[in-house]
């Protein structure tokens, strides 16, 4: 039987398992969804039970596909970070998993802001303060939850959780840990400091080890429940986002990745742990290569903007004509070729406001719309918007000294037409983009087959895996326009932020 391995991407909605032989080609797909639950307003929890459940059918999926075809030699997973769950020592959740998706913690949020606690914070481990991750949601549990709180053991993210269900060992790697915002991310280790804060101690926390170590073997249970062979090897992997991006080769500074979902991320390559070199807008973590970190912003929800716009203004009303969302892109995307650059005057602000000012609030819309505006115009407007967002913070990136020369553009803009060449004119960088949509998954597979010795090294693993892609180059004749419409969008955003 020939080699092969297995990535895992433990996603927000569904855990999707890949299989690939070692020149990059997919064996076997497999994709098990789990429920986000909304008991109260601003809560977004899940059920680790059925995530891990998904995992395992996944994985059974997997293993028959492979049966007597292809031997797994090792797996490594993807995870969402920024989720926290509360367990024992044995493992066993005593409360749901809090999501990144959850603001439960605003107010406590807000108060240490007030205390001036902010900068301290920043300075140890990398991140601003903000209301979806374990550093604010410990402390809120051991407030209003302190029986919760009393029971729980281990603090745990995503991927420590799942590496301890398929191993009994409770790992992580420090991408995915800093999203813990408990690491000194200096002295890459749990800061003391930060856990005192938020009421724990560092033992709390799994062992942090670089991505591509080998954690162990699967446990006898996890063979015999998924069909996997005994001693197939896990290896450790990282933050979702990170195994992306190093499934797209960027491990060197001057090559971002531009992820584009629901939520639209910026990601940034640095060879220093200097937090004070990062623009303060922004986030230093840490990167699943060895010695590189990554800096970071949300920019928005800008995929959920642009699905607001669709269903407001191209979804028939009557519940009987609903249509699909692929017909909803292509009308879309054939619309913003019937609007000019600059969408005939107008401008349009994202609904969750300006992501580069810090006195910025939710709320957006449109400004300058006349009577001759067209759904053409405002069609190509939102995504102008999102694309100006897109080029505040890069000029942010460059202010900060560091360089700025290729966008890799992965998420659902990168399946249309039209929407990178706006992203390139606007920017007036060129992007990358290939019609590939499981990045993570790959470079969790990279740091499995490295991490087993398949390749040499993470280069050799993403020269093998890497699928060819495609450039979109900016328009030079678009350059100096999209710069005096950068300088209108800017100053309506502070306006707009000071109503």
């Amino acid at each position: 039987m020939q080699d092969a391995i297995l990535g895992l991407d433990i996603g927000t909605n569904s855990t999707k398992a890949i299989l690939f032989d070692l020149s990059g080609r997919e064996l076997a797909v497999a994709q098990q969804g789990y429920r986000l639950h909304t008991p109260q307003s601003g809560w977004a929890e899940e059920d680790p039970d059925e995530v891990w459940q998904a995992a395992l059918t996944a994985l059974q999926q997997i293993a028959s596909a492979a049966a007597g075809q292809w031997h797994i030699r090792a797996l490594a997973m993807a995870a969402q970070s920024g989720s926290l769950i509360p367990c024992r020592a044995d493992g066993t959740a005593v409360y749901p998993m809090i999501t990144w998706l959850d603001s439960r913690t605003e107010e406590l949020v807000k108060q240490w802001q007030e205390a001036g606690r902010e900068a301290r914070i920043r300075k140890l481990s990398g991140w601003s303060l903000f209301p979806g991750l374990p550093f604010p949601n410990i402390a809120w549990l051991g407030q209003f939850q302190p029986d919760v709180f009393a029971r729980t053991e281990r603090f745990l993210g995503v991927l420590d959780f799942m590496n301890y269900r398929l191993t009994g060992q409770f790992c992580t790697d420090f991408s995915a840990g800093a999203e813990m915002q408990l690491v000194d991310v200096a002295a890459s280790h749990w800061s003391d400091e930060l856990a005192e804060i938020v009421g724990i101690t560092p033992d709390q926390l799994a062992q942090l080890a670089p991505a591509g170590t080998v954690i162990g073997p699967i446990t006898a249970e996890v063979s015999q429940r998924t069909g996997l062979p005994p001693g197939t090897l896990v290896v450790n992997g990282g933050h979702a986002q990170c195994c992306a991006a190093l499934g797209m080769g960027m491990t060197e500074p001057g090559k971002l990745m531009l992820a584009s979902g629901t939520a639209w991320v910026i990601n940034a390559i640095t060879t220093s742990p200097d937090v004070t070199a990062a623009p303060a807008s922004m986030n230093l973590s840490y990167h699943v290569a060895p010695q590189r970190w990554t800096i970071s912003q949300l920019l928005g929800g800008f995929g959920a903007t642009v699905e607001w716009w669709l269903r407001e203004n191209l979804q028939p009303a009557a519940p009987e004509q609903v249509l699909d969302r692929r017909h909803l892109f292509a009308q879309f995307d054939d619309l913003i070729r019937h609007s000019p650059p600059g969408s005939n005057g107008l401008l349009f602000l994202p609904l969750g406001g300006g992501a580069q000012l810090a006195e910025s609030r939710p709320g957006g819309g449109f400004i300058g719309l006349r009577l001759d505006h067209t759904r053409a115009d405002m069609a190509r407007a939102v995504l102008e918007g999102v694309a100006f967002e897109v080029r505040w913070a890069l000029d942010t990136v460059r202010q900060a000294g560091l360089p700025v020369e290729q966008v890799w553009l992965s998420g659902g803009a990168s399946q249309s037409p039209v929407w990178p060449q706006i992203l390139a004119d606007v920017t007036g960088l060129p992007f990358t983009l290939t019609g590939y949509g499981n990045w993570p998954a790959l470079g969790a597979a990279v740091l499995a087959g490295t991490g087993v010795g398949l390749f040499e090294s993470l280069a050799e693993g993403i020269g093998r895996l890497q699928p060819p892609g495609r450039q979109v180059v900016p328009a030079e004749a678009q350059r100096a326009f999209y710069n005096e419409r950068l300088a209108a969008y800017q100053q309506a955003s502070r306006h707009l932020a000071e109503v």
